[in-house]
């Protein structure tokens, strides 16, 4: 058989599994369909989005490739596949840190897929208010960085309001600088979120030294303040290069090359238990001596790891403090919550901020 025979061998047998793979397609959707239907018959109200069941889904997914495909890559073309079915039935709106090109936009499409309504906000407090309000569905909020660490605004905007965390995302952070001028050494400003500005400093110190760093509200805006000046340059994502027709002129520019963002996804309603979940909680201490220790005994004695502890100013009084703790479990096992409540009877207040799916890809 000739190349030209095989190639064409080949290329029929893609197309029969083409038609196959629509075909199954189309019968996920009318699927999805069902179950909505079924929903709305049983009396159920609200989203139909459910985290749990797109983490076991997913899950699933990587548990079962075959390969050669990568199971990041498995599970991402069965997200997209998910958002467009749920679409039919449902399109979610989804708020983020607009504007559009920012890295908590890549963080939303990689949490919901490309079939939702993205609706860009002008901060973190925006974000909170519309889903309060009912103009998104859910939020997306940075929410600490593995080199400048916890974003304060969100924890503390999180703990004000009264939505629940659903879900996190994390977002592997690959900076780019963008700019009309032809040389680094022509580069008088360099504009960024405050984050990219420090995930940067060092590269920007040897390559840069003479520019001005400017911090922006968003990398994004960074990037469209670039497309009008010619001796600026922007921090941002390859997508805000593509978006505002931006030159690269030097790629991959964090100080770390595993730079990473961990997302909060906020919403109203509580998530059920997804056999792989952490529960997020904020909690204060009365003030006496050995008062956090003996707050988190209640995790030690039940064997229960806790992945992230961190304190924020309470606001309500000097030297008065909220402590943040991400635990491994569901708030509705068993053992969490015997834990929580003896947490709770351990501390002059406790607030679960939310249970939910750990990150699948």
């Amino acid at each position: 058989m000739s190349e030209n025979d095989a190639l064409k061998a080949v290329r029929a047998q893609i197309d029969q599994i083409d038609r196959e793979l629509l075909r199954l397609v189309s019968e996920r959707a009318r699927c999805a369909l069902e179950v909505g239907r079924i929903k709305r018959e049983g009396g159920a109200a609200g989203v139909l989005y459910r985290p749990e069941r797109e983490a076991e889904v997913l899950r699933g997914v990587r548990a079962q490739n075959p390969g050669p495909l990568h199971a990041d890559d498995a599970a991402r073309i069965m997200r997209e596949i998910m958002s467009a079915c749920l679409a039919l039935e449902q399109p979610l709106r989804v708020a983020y840190l607009g504007p559009a090109g920012t890295y908590t936009h890549a963080a939303a499409l990689k949490q919901f897929g490309g079939a939702v309504t993205l609706v860009p906000a002008n901060g973190t407090d925006d974000i909170i208010h519309q889903v309060e309000a009912g103009s998104a569905d859910f939020g997306v909020l940075p929410l600490e960085n593995s080199l400048e660490g916890p974003v304060n605004q969100t924890h503390d905007a999180v703990f004000a309001s009264r939505l629940n965390v659903t879900g996190e995302c994390v977002l592997r952070i690959q900076h780019q600088l963008l700019t009309h001028a032809p040389r680094l050494a022509d580069i008088k400003r360099v504009y960024a979120h405050s984050q990219g500005l420090a995930q940067c400093r060092r590269w920007l110190a040897v390559n840069c030294p003479q520019a001005e760093t400017i911090a922006v509200s968003s990398n994004a805006e960074a990037a469209r303040r670039v497309t009008t000046e010619t001796d600026s340059a922007a921090i941002a994502s390859r997508a805000a290069a593509e978006l505002y027709a931006l030159p690269i002129a030097a790629q991959n520019i964090e100080d770390q090359a595993d730079n990473t963002t961990r997302f909060w996804i906020v919403g109203h309603a509580r998530v059920p238990r997804s056999g792989d979940d952490l529960t997020s909680l904020a909690f204060c201490t009365p003030n006496r001596v050995g008062a956090l220790r003996d707050a988190l005994t209640a995790f030690a004695a039940a064997e229960i790891s806790m992945t992230r502890l961190l304190s924020r100013p309470l606001k309500q009084g000097a030297w008065e403090y909220v402590f943040f703790v991400d635990i491994v479990g569901h708030a509705d096992d068993p053992k969490v919550a015997a834990a929580l409540a003896q947490l709770t009877a351990a501390t002059s207040m406790c607030r679960v901020l939310g249970a939910y799916p750990r990150a699948v890809i």
